[in-house]
């Protein structure tokens, strides 16, 4: 299967030319128009700072349906204790960049480089990419961010620095999205963890099918 070199047109090949681990194109830039058409099309970029831009449409797809989300005792317990402050799009720069600078296990180094955050924060200032954070007296602790288009959300990246607070913020979006009837978060790849919140994989066809329908929703824009 070949890999698209893309050029200054706005376009992307279909994702059914993905490879078999999920990568289409090479190239391109980050341009907020760019990032919208893909995310809107099942795409979305992931590189290293020593690659060319990459963009992936992975077979099967991780997506979370808001309403199946699974909230286990403790994390409940720690939403009742009230004791973690959640804020949509306090400080989206700060979230971003804790997301890029901590550590994770199995991994070295990190993919969202700062041409990543460049991009992801002008979207942001346009409306269409958001974060929530978790804070403890004042002090950000866990969160995460993604891009909304339409009904569909498409989470990015969480962090954490004290147990459970990422999920603290993910619980705080779900309940937003259910409460604006989002039909899916679009979790890209497959981990256990993920598993474990109630996500599961589908088939790239199906996914497609889902966000065709998802986008045909207005947007909202500006701060959540």
């Amino acid at each position: 299967m070949p890999v698209y070199l893309l050029d200054d047109e706005l376009r992307f090949p279909h994702p059914d030319h993905a490879d078999k681990d999920g990568l289409l194109a090479v190239g391109g830039d980050l341009s907020p128009d760019r990032l919208i058409l893909a995310y809107a099309n099942g795409i979305f970029p992931w590189f290293n700072d020593d690659s060319p831009i990459m963009w992936w449409s992975p077979d099967p797809r991780m997506i979370l349906i808001p309403g199946n989300f699974k909230k286990s005792k403790s994390l409940l317990q720690t939403i009742r204790g009230k004791k973690l402050e959640v804020q949509f799009d306090g400080n989206f720069s700060e979230v971003i960049r804790h997301c890029a600078s901590t550590s994770r296990k199995h991994e070295d180094g990190t993919w969202i480089v700062p041409e990543m955050i460049d991009a992801y924060t002008t979207l942001h200032k346009m409306g269409f990419a958001h974060s929530v954070g978790t804070y403890r007296e004042g002090h950000l602790v866990g969160g995460l961010y993604g891009v909304s288009i339409g009904k569909a959300f498409f989470g990015e990246s969480m962090f954490y620095l004290e147990r459970d607070a990422s999920k603290v913020a993910l619980a705080a979006l779900v309940d937003r999205l259910v409460e604006w009837e989002f039909h899916l978060i679009d979790a890209q790849q497959q981990t256990g963890h993920l598993r474990s919140l109630g996500a599961r994989p589908v088939q790239r066809a199906v996914f497609l099918d889902l966000l065709k329908e998802a986008v045909k929703f207005p947007t909202i824009t500006g701060k959540w």
